[in-house]
């Protein structure tokens, strides 16, 4: 099939089956693509950033890590666009890339440091929990509890100096986002690629040590 044959088949598509907001982002996404029009990359980020992030917060529970999924999710997206096809709603689109997204996101979030209680299997095949819990501790449970926080610090001391410091300032010493900002002097959306490659980067130390939290 030719080029023309498909753009013919594109617009039957179209007109066919899409609503006419999904034709507007029709529309958009071919006006960003062939244009590269930054306009309406914009506005398509407009049209649908907040309904993904309440998505998204529902999902992960945090406001933090909500927007910052929200931001992966577009650039995904965007980077992506080309693979769009008007066989269903730009939106159907965006919201399964958004959500798969999280998906692979909440599998990946291992090291909620003193209150994650999860489990996993490293890889030969042993099974691996970090516990840490909160609450009213007798002595025995919070001697047990240190040593699991002592052991999580020791697995952090493997990462690079720079994703170190990131962890130990958002999990161990509770630093929000705009605290972590100001007190290292560097922007917020730096802060945020930065703990999360951290966080992944942790996470694979974690899969692949035989020691249990």
């Amino acid at each position: 099939m030719d080029v023309k044959s498909i753009r013919q088949t594109e617009t039957m598509e179209v007109n066919n089956h899409l609503s006419d907001k999904a034709k507007k982002d029709y529309d958009l996404v071919k006006s960003a693509l062939k244009n590269k029009d930054q306009r309406a990359y914009a506005e398509l980020m407009d049209r649908y950033r907040e309904s993904i992030y309440f998505m998204l917060l529902k999902m992960v529970n945090n406001r933090d890590d909500a927007d910052d999924l929200t931001i992966e999710a577009f650039g995904k997206a965007f980077k992506r666009l080309h693979q769009y096809t008007p066989k269903f709603a730009f939106s159907t689109w965006l919201f399964k890339i958004a959500s798969n997204n999280a998906i692979d996101f909440i599998r990946k979030k291992r090291i909620q440091a003193l209150s994650l209680d999860a489990g996993f299997t490293n890889d030969d095949g042993e099974s691996m929990e970090i516990s840490i819990t909160d609450g009213d501790l007798d002595p025995i449970q919070a001697l047990q509890k240190k040593e699991r926080v002592d052991k999580m610090r020791e697995v952090v001391t493997r990462l690079k100096p720079r994703y170190r410091q990131l962890i130990e300032l958002r999990y161990f010493e509770e630093y929000s986002y705009e605290e972590i900002a100001e007190e290292l002097d560097i922007p917020l959306g730096t802060v945020k690629a930065q703990l999360f490659r951290a966080r992944d980067f942790l996470f694979q130390i974690l899969k692949n040590t035989r020691d249990t939290l």
